[in-house]
């Protein structure tokens, strides 16, 4: 298993957070890494995500769960589970009035070892993220 997460407090309502995570072409004016996201971002539905780490490549993914105001997940990989890429957005409302958002994405499968040296760092994009997501909701 690979993983890569981060978490910021937020003084946004859940409602707010939710918006803008869910607004797909608006992802490049707070998200530094997003180059677009194409399609819309439902339970269901399947978008696919082009960012600044892999600029030439497309990375489709299926909204495997989402719980507006609370929990969203995006899937993406191989057939047969060979590799798979999870991407979570948790928010978690706090007792003041902000929300603790957390991103984090595993990847896992049984070509992980192989696939897996391939994957850039991305601890910076996932805290470029965080911030910018940050930043948006604060500012209302």
């Amino acid at each position: 298993m690979k993983q890569f997460s981060a978490t910021a407090h937020i003084k946004a309502s859940p409602e707010v957070i939710w918006g803008i995570l869910t607004d797909a072409p608006n992802y490049p004016s707070w998200d530094p890494w997003a180059i677009r996201i194409e399609g819309t971002i439902a339970a269901g539905s399947t978008i696919v995500a082009y960012n600044k780490i892999s600029p030439g490549r497309a990375f489709p993914a299926k909204v495997t769960e989402f719980v507006p105001g609370k929990r969203m997940a995006w899937t993406g990989g191989m057939p047969f589970g060979l590799f798979k890429g999870v991407r979570t957005f948790t928010l978690v409302p706090g007792r003041d009035g902000s929300v603790e958002f957390t991103l984090q994405e595993i990847f896992s499968g049984p070509l992980l070892p192989l696939i897996g040296r391939t994957i850039p760092d991305q601890t910076q994009a996932f805290q470029d993220f965080v911030a910018g997501l940050k930043a948006r909701a604060e500012r209302g």
